[in-house]
């Protein structure tokens, strides 16, 4: 099956810093870092390393062709990415702390760009039961969703960063929902994870969700079963990018007909390699890294 990510692309600007800066203070940090970044590049990398094909739908400004480069080198197909002369490309100024948790200002720029054309000439490139794949960090993801339920194809929603306009998205024609746990909080209300749960289930009862719990592992359900993967433990450096390496390494291995089983623990494994290094896509694993592990 095809993979197409409608997703963002972002220049990230890192600090090292000891913890994070508090308001009205200003905090030195021992490190700068400018790398590649946005959940929609990382997660198409993250497939692309994975082994899968994914075409990549999005938007940059003209000082954002490092980012096409980025995707092409990992074999991503990008010629569905539109270069708006107008816009800057999306950005992102993130803190890494000595426990290695990040702290993350964003900003849209040329992500806010992507257009219905451009979206109808990517969709129809696909064929019936092919994959979507969408996170919030562009426009027009109602508009994605429909067209792309209208195709009968797969639809996986990452909805993050989550907000309140994700609540009137048409959801009910999502096929997966990945979520981190503030991400299901927000959208069940509901904060007990069982709660969270019986609540989407309820709510949504033809879709199927992926909740990622950090170092407590993942949790899938479907009207039919449960399942439960624990995470590996392991040295964290940097958290940057690791939720997005699991739905990249997810949403693969579902593309090559794998039991949910195992799409969950190859992601599991393939996360707790990321956060062993500092930064985002360059902190992406191959899957030959995974065998050898």
């Amino acid at each position: 099956m095809k993979i197409v990510n409608f997703g963002s692309l972002n220049i990230d600007h890192v600090y090292q810093v000891n913890r994070f800066v508090e308001p009205g203070e200003t905090l030195e940090c021992s490190r700068y870092q400018q790398l590649v970044g946005g959940k929609g590049l990382n997660q198409s990398l993250a497939i692309a390393r994975a082994g899968a094909p994914v075409m990549h739908v999005g938007s940059i400004g003209t000082d954002g062709l490092l980012l096409q480069k980025t995707l092409a080198d990992s074999g991503v197909d990008v010629s569905q990415l539109q270069v708006q002369p107008s816009e800057a490309s999306g950005h992102a100024i993130i803190q890494v702390d000595a426990k290695g948790e990040n702290c993350i200002l964003y900003h849209g720029g040329a992500n806010q760009t992507v257009s219905v054309p451009a979206i109808d000439g990517a969709l129809a490139l696909t064929r019936q039961n092919d994959i979507v794949l969408i996170q919030n960090e562009i426009n027009n993801v109602p508009a994605i969703i429909d067209k792309a339920a209208a195709k009968n194809l797969t639809i996986v929603f990452n909805p993050a960063p989550m907000s309140t306009a994700v609540l009137n998205y048409p959801l009910e024609k999502v096929d997966y929902f990945i979520v981190n746990q503030s991400e299901a909080q927000a959208l069940s209300q509901k904060s007990d994870i069982h709660d969270i749960l019986t609540t989407l289930s309820a709510r949504y009862p033809a879709s199927k969700f992926i909740l990622t719990l950090g170092a407590q592992g993942a949790i899938y359900q479907d009207p039919l079963q449960q399942i439960i993967v624990p995470a590996i433990t392991t040295d964290t450096v940097d958290t940057t990018a690791a939720g997005d390496t699991f739905i990249g390494y997810f949403v693969a291995e579902l593309s090559a007909r794998k039991a949910i089983k195992q799409c969950l623990e190859t992601a599991c494994k393939a996360a707790s390699l990321c956060v062993q290094t500092i930064g985002a896509a360059n902190s992406i694993p191959y899957r030959r890294e995974l065998d050898i592990v």
